[in-house]
């Protein structure tokens, strides 16, 4: 038996938990630079807040006035007129991935510690084989790791059951749905799974995208129960897609997706093949020394996420492109990639090379919305091929020690609190910054040289959006939650 542990609305859970007030009140959580509603709590969903929709027109399809949210508050008045809603306030957040993160990590922790085997499918889902746990007791199994990852993290969880995984994904939804399923839904037989089938959507089915749901929907299979009635032959015939032909096996009963990411619970990692790191920015960008910046960022973000997993790359890409969506301004888009000499995992020389490549692709002119950093050729980081002509063990030991003890103050003390100069984002004087240089005119020189710096550099997190960002009580000293 395969299961799956899905958090419930992930994102406005986690705001939740140090904020036990917002119980009851509709919540959403909008993307990077606070662009659109990535997130809904149960209860914005039934006022028919659609996920993607952009910030500004949701500020008009409520009526949210600004002047009623008090400084420093995520809550605010609204003027809808429906008979049907009770609420009259809602609290929005700027995406807040580094508490997401640390609090998704907790439940992995104990998924780990509950089950066989494992794989993190995404920050929210985590798959589970459950090989040695008897069949009548998958059910009690299922209902105490709901129990304990709520007293322990404070998260809502559903859990699906099943002979597969892409059953197991529809069992999650329907514990995610019915109460009555006490959190937890196994499908263990087949009058269970036709059942489940009926239910669901086809739209909904793990594997099958948007293009394939509506050409499926146009061959008259409105759900899942209605693909999995047509015959073998035909769905390979029609659609020519191992993938697909996969899924329509799992529908029936099959176990026929690979397991080769399914990883035992000794604590190895999954590891990735290539690391992606990219944002759309806050607004254009046309000047080299921003975007320079950007990749920065991007490029460190990938090299941690290399350490994480005990990795290195040997590849670094870049791409930048612009905004296709503004059809007055001139179009562009390029990636080029750029081999080391050494694989590695270091922050420097994977920045180095990011800048290298974006030094080759950039072109003044033109107003770029988006860049991104791709690692690639990802081995494990021991042993290491070294470079005949450029091995310098001792500096390699050198950088090696250095992303250990920044990677460890910046666990302790947060994300960003050391990064390199490359990183931080220079700005011009505004009033401001004047007003504070001048208030530091009593400060002597040392201390004023500190104080502008600390004026004039901004670190990633700052540089974008977030007008609603909530704290992090679990990474930052700063921020933990004092009580009276």
């Amino acid at each position: 038996m395969y299961g799956i542990a899905d958090l419930d609305n992930c994102y406005c859970s986690c705001e939740k938990v140090f904020r036990p007030d917002l119980e009851g009140m509709p919540i959403v959580v909008l993307s990077n630079n606070d662009g659109c509603v990535v997130a809904r709590s149960n209860e914005a969903k039934k006022m028919g807040i659609k996920d993607g929709t952009p910030y500004f027109q949701l500020v008009q399809q409520l009526g949210i006035r600004p002047d009623a949210n008090r400084q420093g508050s995520n809550e605010f008045d609204f003027t809808l007129a429906v008979p049907s809603v009770p609420y009259r306030k809602i609290a929005v957040f700027s995406s807040n991935y580094e508490l997401y993160g640390e609090l998704t990590g907790r439940v992995v922790s104990i998924i780990r510690q509950e089950t066989p085997a494992y794989f993190r499918y995404s920050i929210d889902e985590c798959f589970m084989y459950l090989d040695g746990i008897a069949l009548d007791k998958l059910q009690q199994w299922g209902e105490n790791l709901h129990r304990r990852v709520k007293r322990e993290v404070g998260l809502p969880i559903s859990i699906g059951l099943a002979p597969n995984k892409t059953l197991a994904k529809i069992a999650s939804k329907l514990a995610k749905k019915y109460a009555a399923y006490r959190h937890c839904c196994i499908i263990d037989t087949d009058y269970k799974r036709e059942k489940a089938l009926e239910w669901c959507p086809i739209e909904d089915v793990w594997g099958i995208g948007r293009r394939y749901a509506a050409r499926l929907q146009a061959l008259g299979c409105k759900t899942a129960l209605d693909f999995a009635r047509h015959n073998k032959d035909w769905v390979r015939l029609t659609f020519n897609n191992i993938n697909i032909v996969r899924t329509w096996q799992e529908l029936n009963g099959e176990d026929a997706v690979p397991n080769e990411m399914m990883v035992s619970t000794n604590h190895q990692l999954a590891k990735k093949k290539s690391i992606c790191t990219s944002r759309s920015f806050n607004g254009m960008v046309s000047d080299k020394e921003t975007l320079r910046t950007h990749v920065a960022n991007y490029a460190a973000r990938c090299a941690e996420k290399l350490r994480a997993q005990q990795t290195v790359a040997s590849i670094v890409g870049v791409f930048v492109n612009t905004n296709a969506f503004r059809e007055d301004l001139a179009q562009y888009w390029n990636f080029q990639e750029t081999r080391l000499l050494t694989p590695t995992s270091s922050t420097i020389p994977i920045v180095q090379a990011a800048h290298d490549v974006l030094d080759r692709i950039f072109i003044q002119g033109y107003q770029y919305k988006k860049a991104g950093v791709i690692v690639m050729g990802i081995a494990p980081d021991s042993p290491i091929q070294q470079n005949l002509f450029d091995l310098n063990a001792e500096q390699i030991q050198k950088m090696r020690r250095l992303d250990e003890a920044i990677d460890r103050i910046n666990r302790i003390h947060g994300s960003e609190t050391i990064v390199i100069g490359a990183q931080q984002y220079t700005r011009k004087s505004n009033q401001t910054a004047t007003k504070q240089e001048q208030s530091q005119d009593c400060l002597g020189s040392d201390e004023r040289k500190q104080a502008r710096h600390k004026v004039w550099a901004e670190v990633f997190a700052n540089a974008i959006k977030h007008d609603f960002r909530s704290p992090n009580p679990t990474t930052r000293w700063a921020d933990v939650i004092k009580l009276k």
